[in-house]
């Protein structure tokens, strides 16, 4: 953590977390790395009760000067440089939001989506594709035809479609999260075990 970075008291920092100059992770933000890295970069905001996460095969690295809303959900995606992330809004694994995007109020990026420099996704859509494609919510069934091809279950869970079951999503998930088992509170940082 650099040492004009602030961290809340009540924020979590687990595993290969990097928080870069300026930076400010805020009360109840959540930064939980899985086997992959989660990299801030200079100037970097996560407010209140964000959650970022990266996994095994999904790094997650903001770039600088980036503005992660509260109640903000990201896993394992790339975010380039200005760009702003509104409350409640989800970006998902191996997704790239390019310089200067917007994703507004509970908007969605999708998995293996590309948004360009630039796109503003609106409020409560969805964009999903390479390119990124965008949809209101109520447009399920286009969404669909383009997500079915991006393997949700392989790219989050590791499951070919036909074997992604619950009780198999479950034991997956279960197994990953195991390494948490032996997490220890160190100082006044919270990180996770370094066996």
């Amino acid at each position: 953590m650099d040492p004009t970075a602030y961290v809340a008291p009540n924020a979590v920092l687990c595993g290969d977390v990097t928080v870069g100059a300026g930076c400010r992770v805020m009360f109840g933000a959540q930064l939980i790395a899985e086997g992959g890295a989660i990299v801030l970069g200079r100037n970097c905001v996560v407010l209140e009760n964000a959650v970022l996460r990266s996994t095994e095969t999904h790094d997650l690295r903001l770039g600088d000067h980036c503005l992660v809303g509260p109640q903000a959900h990201l896993v394992g995606c790339r975010v380039d440089d200005e760009v702003f992330l509104a409350t409640g809004a989800s970006v998902f694994h191996g997704a790239q939001i390019g310089r200067g995007s917007e994703v507004r109020i509970h908007a969605v990026v999708h998995i293996r989506t590309v948004l360009g420099a630039g796109t503003t996704v609106p409020i409560g859509w969805v964009a999903v594709g390479e390119p990124a494609q965008l949809f209101p919510p109520s447009e399920h069934e286009r969404i669909w035809e383009i997500q079915k091809g991006l393997e949700f279950p392989r790219t989050v869970y590791g499951l070919e479609r036909a074997e992604a079951s619950m009780p198999n999503i479950a034991r997956v998930m279960s197994e990953r999260l195991a390494s948490h088992v032996g997490d220890e509170k160190v100082g006044d940082e919270r990180v996770g075990d370094e066996r």
